[in-house]
C-alpha cells in the first residue's frame, strides 16, 4: 500500500488545482500568497460561480467563508476539488510497456556487485487494478483526519503489489506524460472482490496509525470519565454535609416538641414533617449517587467510550485498469573479476517479484542487507562480515 499524500505536496496540489480549474473554463489570477479564480455561470461545477479567492498557505486564517477559501492538500476545498475531479473520471485503464527501465533491486544497486546489463523477457499479460481511497478518521477528541491511500492488486490471484502503486503515482502524476489508455474494462461483479480485497489491505496498513489514533481516544475518554467521577464525588460531598445539617436540624425540632409550649411545638411539628421528607428525598438521591459510583457509572461510562470511538470512512475515488507484463529478467553481474549472469522473476512496474535470499544464510537480500559476493554464491554483506571476525 502506498502513501498517496506523501506525493501531495503544496506544489502538485496548486499545479492540479490550477490544470484542473482550467479545464472548467474558469480563470486564474496569480497573486504572491492567493488566486483570484473566476468561475463562469456556465461552468459545470460545485464551486459556485463567481469569484473566489483562494490562500495558498496551510496555516492561513480561518474563516473559509464562501468566497475564500485555503488551499493546501489538507484543506477542504482540495478534497472537494479532487473528489469531483474523480467523479468525472472515476475509471480509467493504463498500460505499463515492457520498453521501460528496467528497475534495478535496492539490493543490488547500493552492492559492490556491478550490474552491467538488464534483459527483461516478459512471457505472459496481466492485468491489475491501482484503486485511490479517501480515508477518513474522525473522533470527538481528535481532530478529523483525511487520508489518500493507493492500493494495487492483480485482477486474477489478488496479490498485492505496493511497487505497481507506487509505479503508478510516479506515471500519474503531475508533470507526467503518461496518459490514461481509456476506460476501465472491468465488470462490476469483477471489480467488487478487488475492492474489498484492496479496501481490507488498507486498513490493515492503518491499523498502527488506527490504534494510535484510538489510544489516544481511549486516553480522552478515560480523563472525562476522571473528570465525571471527581465531580460526582464531589456532589456527594456536598449531599452528605446537606444531609448531615438536615439531620441536625430535625433533632433541634424534635428537642422543641419535647420542651417547648404549645404554639412552638405545632411550629416544630410542621417543620420538622416538611425536613423530614427533604431527608428522605435526599437520603434517597445519595443512596443512588452512591450505588452508581460503587459501579463505576457505567452508564455515563458507555456514553462517553461511545462518543470517544472511531468513526473510520474508507470511500474508494478512482479505479484505474492496469496492464502490465509478468516475465523473467537477466542481470549480467560483475564482481572484480567473476562475471555471473542471475535470473528473476520481474514485472513491468513492480520490478523482482522474486524473494531472493543469501545462499549461504538464507536472509532475505534488501537495502541494508545487499549482496557482497557472486564468487561461488550469492553472499549477502552480513555474511561477509561475519567472515571477517
Amino acid at each position: 500500500m502506498t502513501d498517496a499524500a506523501v506525493s501531495v505536496t503544496q506544489s502538485a496540489v496548486e499545479q492540479f488545482t490550477e490544470r484542473y480549474l482550467r479545464s472548467l473554463g474558469c480563470s486564474i489570477e496569480h497573486s504572491d500568497d492567493h488566486w483570484v479564480v473566476s468561475v463562469p455561470d456556465t461552468t459545470d461545477t460545485e464551486i459556485s460561480h463567481g469569484k473566489h479567492t483562494l490562500v495558498r498557505r496551510e496555516g492561513a486564517p480561518d474563516g473559509d467563508d464562501d468566497n475564500t477559501k485555503q488551499l493546501h492538500p489538507e484543506s477542504a476545498f482540495f478534497q472537494r476539488l479532487l473528489r469531483e475531479a474523480a467523479e468525472r473520471s472515476p475509471t480509467g485503464k493504463l498500460s505499463i510497456e515492457s520498453e521501460s527501465d528496467i528497475e534495478t533491486p535496492k539490493w543490488l544497486r547500493h552492492s559492490d556487485v556491478e550490474v552491467q546489463s538488464a534483459q527483461f523477457t516478459p512471457y505472459y499479460d496481466r492485468t491489475a487494478v491501482v484503486i485511490l481511497f479517501h480515508v477518513g478518521v474522525e473522533t470527538v477528541s481528535e481532530y478529523q483526519q483525511e487520508l489518500l491511500r493507493v492500493v494495487a492488486v492483480d485482477a486474477r490471484s489478488e496479490e498485492h503489489l505496493p511497487r505497481l502503486a507506487e509505479s503508478f503515482i510516479e506515471l500519474t502524476s503531475v508533470g507526467s506524460n503518461e496518459t490514461s489508455g481509456g476506460n476501465a474494462q472491468l465488470t462490476q461483479t469483477e471489480a467488487k472482490p478487488l475492492l474489498e480485497t484492496a479496501r481490507k489491505l488498507v486498513l490493515d496498513g492503518l491499523q498502527d496509525q488506527l490504534d494510535e489514533i484510538q489510544q489516544e481516544a481511549s486516553r480522552a475518554a478515560d480523563s472525562e470519565v476522571e473528570e465525571y467521577r471527581q465531580l460526582q464525588e464531589q456532589r456527594i460531598q456536598e449531599l452528605q454535609e446537606e444531609h448531615s445539617n438536615l439531620s441536625s436540624k430535625i433533632s433541634d425540632l424534635s428537642e422543641q416538641i419535647n420542651t417547648g409550649d404549645e404554639d412552638s411545638r405545632v411550629q416544630a411539628l410542621r417543620e420538622r414533617k416538611e425536613l423530614k421528607s427533604e431527608y428522605e428525598d435526599l437520603d434517597e438521591i445519595l443512596n443512588e449517587l452512591r450505588e452508581r459510583r460503587d459501579s463505576g457509572f457505567p452508564e455515563r461510562q458507555r456514553e462517553i467510550r461511545e462518543r470517544h470511538s472511531l468513526d473510520v470512512q474508507v470511500t474508494p475515488l478512482t479505479l484505474t485498469e492496469v496492464e502490465y507484463e509478468r516475465g523473467e529478467v537477466d542481470f549480467e553481474l560483475l564482481d572484480e573479476s567473476t562475471s555471473q549472469t542471475v535470473t528473476f522473476g520481474y514485472g513491468s512496474g513492480i520490478g523482482v517479484t522474486d524473494t531472493i535470499r543469501c545462499s549461504t544464510c538464507e536472509r532475505e537480500f534488501s537495502e541494508q542487507n545487499p549482496i557482497h559476493t557472486i564468487s561461488d554464491v550469492l553472499e549477502c554483506k552480513s555474511c561477509a562480515s561475519e567472515t571477517r571476525r
